[in-house]
């Protein structure tokens, strides 16, 4: 069987980049987010993650990826991309599509939606935190 080179929706299918240079796409349903927590995609090995989302309302969490820097990239809309670093929080607008920020390595991370929007995420997911905003 040939593999599937596409067309995916990027809403749909998330790809995994591995370090050796793979590129695996990954169905997203239901059960995704409990899979990838519990170590169901442990048989890619590490990499990141190549995520697409829409955003309508302000994030309620905040989150952090100790394994790399997280690449955003606005795709349509607004975002606010607040950091928090030293003790203090910079705030990070992007406001035309193709603008994109790098998330500093282990920096907590949260974001407000001035206008609903949509993101491509780059994430290496290794070791993410979360906490309640």
């Amino acid at each position: 069987m040939a593999p599937d080179y596409g067309p995916f929706r990027a809403t749909e299918t998330f790809l995994h980049l591995g370090p050796d240079g793979t590129s695996v796409p990954l169905e997203v349903d239901d059960a995704f987010w409990a899979k990838l927590t519990s170590g169901g995609f442990d048989h890619l090995g590490p990499g990141r993650l190549v995520s697409t989302y829409d955003f309508s309302a302000d994030w309620t969490g905040w989150e952090r990826h100790p394994a790399g820097e997280e690449v955003v990239v606005l795709l349509a809309g607004a975002l606010d991309f607040v950091l928090e670093s030293d003790g203090g929080q910079r705030t990070i607008s992007l406001r035309q599509p193709g603008q994109f920020l790098l998330v500093p390595r282990g920096a907590w991370h949260t974001a407000n939606v001035p206008r609903s929007a949509t993101a491509l995420f780059i994430t290496p997911g290794e070791g993410t935190e979360h906490r309640p905003r």
